[in-house]
């Protein structure tokens, strides 16, 4: 089974090439496709609810998207973040990897199942009732931070690629699969991911650091991509919430303080 997470050694991020986008030391990123759209909630939403994707994948891997194949997912995400991003104030970004079938691909709103959607967001959730480890984690770290008022009110978060992926193993399971997990994948949905990174920035987020869930595969593509597209300052990788779950559970508070002393930082 593939899981959302990626535990190879941490590496080394080289500092990206910075490109300045602005003469206020380049911290909005100008893009007419936002343009009349006063909230970040309302970018968001647009963001969301246009994402397509057009291309061609390896045989035996779908896309998920949530917004299109579930009409329930919209009016919940929707909610959220006008709950949330109703303003313009800046946030910094957390780069996931791709939405997982039990977390976003249900909920529409990254790392968090329904369980969460409805307590301590506060947000009702009428289809199926889902349970996702890395939720887990990662809302014990928003309690630890003040609550989804105030770390959302900091930061956002998203991923390398905003649509999720499965596969059908032998026998016919239908598990996560990940857009690094084979170099076909990848080549078919570059493009995309770039191009809707690229979007994400433009909602007005902070540029002069980022915080990428994963210290292995997911860093060094996110680094890669930064490398050549300059979308942040700095690259900050974090141990992904299903790896310390997984693997460091008797360990989690340290993994918690290792995000809250990332953040102060």
């Amino acid at each position: 089974m593939h899981a959302n997470y990626d535990n190879r050694a941490e590496i080394t991020l080289q500092a990206p090439r910075f490109r300045a986008f602005s003469p206020s030391a380049g911290q909005q990123f100008p893009f007419p496709y936002f343009c009349g759209m006063k909230t970040m909630a309302d970018k968001i939403i647009h963001f969301n609810t246009h994402l397509s994707f057009t291309g061609k994948l390896p045989p035996g891997i779908r896309i998920m998207n949530p917004f299109a194949e579930n009409p329930s997912v919209v009016p919940v995400m929707e909610a959220f973040y006008r709950k949330f991003y109703g303003e313009t104030h800046q946030r910094r970004m957390i780069i996931g990897i791709n939405p997982g079938r039990f977390g976003a691909a249900l909920s529409g709103v990254p790392f968090t199942d329904s369980a969460r959607l409805a307590d301590p967001c506060g947000i009702s959730y009428p289809g199926f009732k889902s349970y996702e480890v890395s939720s887990v984690f990662v809302y014990d770290v928003i309690a630890a931070y003040g609550g989804p008022e105030a770390f959302y009110r900091d930061f956002y978060i998203g991923s390398m690629c905003p649509l999720g992926f499965t596969i059908r193993q032998p026998g016919g399971k239908e598990v996560n699969y990940n857009y690094y997990d084979s170099k076909a994948l990848t080549a078919a949905v570059y493009g995309f991911m770039v191009e809707s990174l690229r979007k994400q920035v433009a909602f007005g987020l902070n540029r002069d650091v980022a915080y990428v869930l994963g210290t292995g595969k997911n860093a060094a593509f996110v680094q890669q991509v930064n490398a050549a597209e300059g979308f942040f300052k700095k690259l900050i990788p974090l141990e992904h919430p299903r790896f310390v779950m997984q693997y460091k559970l008797k360990s989690k508070q340290k993994y918690i303080d290792k995000y809250l002393m990332a953040f102060e930082g």
